[in-house]
């Protein structure tokens, strides 16, 4: 049975989870906007599995396509934008001692959960 939560711009659900990392599947609705936010104790990896993302990682700003990645270190901001017309489907990997949906500390938001 999948667990997947539901969240204002799509959904999440986690594939796998270790001592140190976490594995989801992130999926994004077509104008869907992640808050700009960072988190004090993972990094995180993101693999476009499907669609085409904008992603802000501190003061840049990427555009990136399926089988490409991104790196986002530990206590950068950064944001995640859907810029297609489909789900976009992303990989995501946290890595850190102290995994938790928790560790998040967000600047802006769409959804106002600030």
């Amino acid at each position: 049975m999948k667990n997947i939560v539901n969240k204002p711009w799509g959904s999440f659900e986690i594939i796998d989870e270790g001592a140190k990392y976490t594995v989801k599947k992130i999926t994004v609705h077509p104008g869907g906007l992640l808050s700009l936010q960072s988190h004090e104790h993972r990094s995180e990896h993101w693999l476009i599995a499907s669609g085409e993302a904008e992603v802000i990682v501190d003061d840049k700003t990427y555009k990136l396509k399926e089988n490409e990645n991104i790196f986002i270190p530990q206590g950068s901001k950064h944001r995640l934008k859907n810029i297609s017309s489909s789900n976009l489907i992303v990989i995501e990997m946290w890595f850190g001692e102290k995994l938790d949906e928790n560790d998040i500390k967000r600047y802006q938001d769409i959804y106002e959960r600030i």
